[in-house]
């Protein structure tokens, strides 16, 4: 274990592995975050989150861990429009991190031009600004992180604000056992992300999950992105069963290919089927195909555990590499050309 933060901490300039491990913290301050910015419950027809990359995962997050308990619609919009369905009797959250995401300004304002009440996550910026100025309810985040290691707040202002539009019960509770159950799990956390980087070295993830951990394999295909600097690729069961399953034929390339199952104890028992069934199938072709089932006693809870341990993972593949897991200088160019807002 301290032979991977060590690795870890000699590249991290923006001491990242920090912010990951502090993710229980994260979640409680974020509650009181929440309750601090005085948002008042209202009857809608459901919560629509804006938000790009790491600022909105947190409402596919929220969706997954909320499951069957959501009443309403909880979508997530990451793009400059709303749907053209959006009704006036919606609730959006629009989350931007920096508070001057393009696309989070634009849906800022569509979401105004539909009548549609709002809310907003950031840490300032021009949302910050254009939501003071219209007397929109704020939820400050603090600026002291990389954007994507802000996921413990995006999470909570969805759920938080899922429960206020009258989408769904509170999960207050629920959060602050995970946060408990996170402190509990540090070190196994650690261990098991430096094994499951030695496999992955060298070839390129595949991360699959379904249902709870459908949002989580995307969290981590995105964190090995940014972090490791290496592609990674995700998709969800049983969808990948009917289409990408045919791409790991022998033969066909795959054999640079390492596949992650994500399981969880509250998936249908044919998804977890399809799941075994499909490791066993692909394995001739791949690197390596490996189960991992998540570990907590509620739907959160495993969810958060599978999502630090992803993060975990994406910074001792960045140890491994000799990479500094923080700056993502393409995306910075990217915005450049285009021209910052």
């Amino acid at each position: 274990m301290s032979e991977t933060l060590d690795a870890i901490r000699a590249v991290d300039s923006r001491s990242q592995l920090d912010d990951v491990l502090a993710l229980s913290d994260h979640l409680s301050d974020a509650l009181f975050r929440v309750e601090s910015a005085r948002i008042q419950p209202s009857q809608t027809s459901g919560l629509v989150v804006c938000g790009m990359g790491g600022s909105a995962i947190g409402g596919d997050l929220a969706r997954a861990a909320l499951g069957d308990r959501l009443t309403l619609p909880l979508s997530v919009v990451r793009d400059y429009e709303l749907e053209p369905w959006t009704s006036p009797d919606r609730m959006v959250l629009c989350t931007s991190y920096s508070g001057n995401t393009e696309e989070t300004l634009a849906a800022f304002e569509a979401a105004a031009a539909v009548g549609a009440r709002r809310v907003v996550a950031t840490t300032g910026g021009a949302l910050g600004d254009a939501a003071r100025e219209a007397d929109v309810p704020v939820i400050p985040i603090p600026a002291s992180l990389q954007p994507r290691a802000a996921v413990g707040y995006m999470f909570v202002a969805a759920t938080e604000m899922a429960t206020l539009a009258g989408a769904s019960p509170a999960i207050r509770t629920e959060i602050d056992a995970a946060a408990a159950h996170l402190r509990d799990e540090h070190d196994s956390l650690v261990g098991l992300a430096g094994e499951i980087a030695d496999t992955l070295e060298g070839v390129m993830p595949v991360v699959y999950g379904g249902d709870l951990t459908g949002a989580v394999a995307y969290r981590w295909k995105t964190q090995i992105n940014e972090n490791a600097k290496i592609p990674a690729f995700s998709h969800v069961l049983p969808e990948m069963d009917h289409n990408e399953i045919v791409g790991w034929a022998q033969g066909g390339g795959a054999e640079n290919l390492a596949a992650i199952f994500l399981t969880d104890s509250d998936q249908h028992p044919r998804a977890r089927q399809r799941m075994e069934l499909t490791a066993e199938l692909i394995e001739p072709a791949a690197t390596s195909v490996r189960m991992i089932e998540t570990v907590g006693e509620t739907r959160t809870a495993r969810m958060l555990w599978a999502v630090m341990l992803g993060d975990l993972v994406s910074l001792a593949l960045a140890g491994r590499r000799g990479v500094d897991p923080s700056p993502v200088e393409v995306i910075e160019t990217l915005k450049d050309q285009l021209g910052r807002p």
